[in-house]
């Protein structure tokens, strides 16, 4: 019994050599969120600079033509390097200080949910309340619409606009600060291989050989 787990545990050990599929999927996954949400900003600055600034129908933030060119510029910029692997530790710290104005100032006041769902956990007044109103809207657009038409190309939902999203695209990054780019499939990982010296973080194997005991050294 013993022996079938240690094989199953060096079967696992051996899966390492593909941990550049993690930090690579996160990376690509995130292209196109930041992509899109900077260019959206981009291409209307002016209108983008006013949401920030106005406090009754925007988020009143100060200085908000610095902090619009500022959050445009980090998500467009920061899917690019996303894309290419380039300086990836550095600019998932922008990022996250984006992500983090997004939760406390956009999403915060609507609790977790993006999508109103009064049977999912952390269903606050508001998502509970939706389910009423939802049902309410269906049965008119069933009575007076084409509703197999209406929802052909989905459901009808109540956007929520909690911080479920804004949360997991930080959940993300901050897995990618701490891990990096990965390796082969990153411009960080080749610039560093020409560039810098390795330490024995680099080289966690090493690094626990030379500090095992004599004995298990010889043993192995």
């Amino acid at each position: 019994m013993i022996a079938l787990l240690n094989r199953f545990q060096d079967a696992l050990e051996a899966s390492r050599r593909l941990d550049f599929l993690g930090p690579l999927l996160l990376r690509l996954y995130l292209v196109p969120v930041f992509w899109m949400a900077g260019t959206q900003k981009l291409a209307d600055i002016d209108a983008t600079a006013a949401w920030f600034g106005n406090p009754e129908w925007g988020l009143g933030l100060p200085f908000p033509e610095l902090l619009a060119w500022a959050a445009a510029l980090t998500e467009a910029g920061g899917a690019i390097l996303l894309l290419f692997g380039l300086a990836v530790r550095w600019v998932s710290i922008p990022l996250m200080v984006t992500m983090l104005v997004a939760i406390v100032a956009v999403h915060w006041p609507y609790g977790w949910q993006a999508i109103a769902d009064p049977s999912a956990p952390f269903a606050n007044e508001r998502v509970l309340a939706a389910a009423q109103k939802l049902e309410r809207a269906r049965s008119i657009l069933r009575e007076h619409g084409n509703y197999d038409w209406l929802s052909g190309s989905g459901k009808f939902v109540v956007l929520n606009n909690g911080i479920e999203f804004a949360a997991t695209y930080l959940v993300m990054l901050v897995a990618l600060f701490f891990s990096g780019a990965g390796r082969w499939l990153s411009l960080d990982h080749w610039l560093a291989r020409r560039f810098r010296e390795p330490s024995p973080a680099d080289c966690p194997d090493v690094g626990s050989r030379e500090t095992r005991p004599a004995s298990a050294r010889s043993s192995s």
